[in-house]
């Protein structure tokens, strides 16, 4: 309990930390947003609507640093991540509660399943050396050493183009209304399979040489040797007992991995122009939004810090020299 509590004060205190620099960064871009966003309306504001805009995002010349700060963690308490500029006056919360499924569904199903791909061969590849499938190496370290974004464009160019059998832009049919139905849902998951696969491809062939190498290490241990001495079985020997401590790291990647599904694959999702939360956060950028940049770099930081005290408790239940040390 005492590690535990030490954890939580420590991410705790990042957290904090994390959010004092999402203020400070926005402000410290060249550029004023407000005005980007009063040229839309092409001078139709007069001198006391433009300084209520100011204060409406939190950037009234008259208020301090400190008074921004502030008013940013009262804000924040309540819930209110603020307005955003690129699709004003919609929320924030809104833009980002509109968008954060489709990353959660794109991302979070192929990190699981590219860990579970590459976790599984890499077991088997490790365990097994000199094997057909420890062959394969070589390959598995060609696609690892790829850009997804570029795995993402030659996708494109093959599938999308050359033999148009996926569309190459887009979340689901632009004719079709969101909604429960059988109709949206396979229009979504046919524009999700490129994205799809090439983040799987990508992000598995990282999961099989850690494992690989990994397994490689353990199966030499006092540990397994003795386990193989007692007849117990090769399936259990390599799960049971090499595969196990092997995973350690896995396990601790993974955590990093499901904390960075909220922000999603930006460069994939640009490429695909896929309506998740990265590609959000590339339009912000790009309108120097600061509230919704914001709220994005928000969500981000927690769920990362979230699934770093996951790994933590993870350890403790896996490891027992953690629990001793603990």
């Amino acid at each position: 309990m005492k590690y535990l509590l030490q954890r939580l004060t420590f991410y705790l205190a990042t957290a904090w930390a994390a959010i004092t620099i999402n203020f400070l960064i926005p402000r410290l871009m060249p550029g004023d947003p407000v005005q980007a966003l009063i040229a839309r309306f092409q001078g139709q504001l007069d001198t006391k609507a433009v300084e209520s805009l100011r204060a409406l995002f939190g950037l009234d010349r008259d208020a301090s640093l400190w008074q921004q700060y502030t008013d940013y963690w009262s804000h924040l308490l309540r819930g209110d991540l603020g307005l955003s500029f690129t699709f004003f006056p919609t929320p924030v919360g809104e833009v980002i509660s509109q968008s954060l499924p489709w990353t959660l569904a794109l991302v979070g199903t192929t990190t699981a399943l590219s860990f579970l791909l590459g976790t599984g061969l890499g077991i088997i590849s490790g365990w097994r050396r000199g094997s057909w499938l420890d062959g394969m190496l070589p390959v598995t370290t060609f696609i690892s050493a790829i850009p997804y974004f570029w795995l993402g464009l030659i996708a494109i160019a093959l599938f999308a183009v050359k033999w148009p059998l996926f569309p190459a832009a887009g979340g689901y049919d632009s004719a079709l209304v969101p909604g429960f139905t059988a109709e949206f849902i396979g229009s979504a998951l046919y524009h999700a399979v490129l994205p799809g696969i090439t983040v799987v491809l990508s992000a598995m062939a990282g999961w099989v040489l850690g494992m690989r190498n990994m397994m490689v290490t353990v199966s030499s241990e006092d540990y397994v040797t003795v386990a193989q001495a007692k007849g117990l079985s090769e399936r259990r020997v390599m799960f049971s007992y090499a595969a196990r401590n092997a995973i350690l790291p896995n396990i601790s990647g993974f955590a990093l991995s499901l904390g960075f599904i909220v922000g999603g694959t930006l460069l994939v999702e640009m490429v695909f122009s896929y309506p998740g939360i990265g590609y959000q956060l590339f339009q912000a950028v790009g309108a120097k939004d600061y509230p919704l940049m914001q709220g994005v770099f928000l969500i981000i930081t927690l769920s990362v810090l979230v699934a770093n005290l996951l790994a933590d408790v993870v350890y403790l239940l896996l490891d027992p020299r953690t629990r001793r040390e603990a």
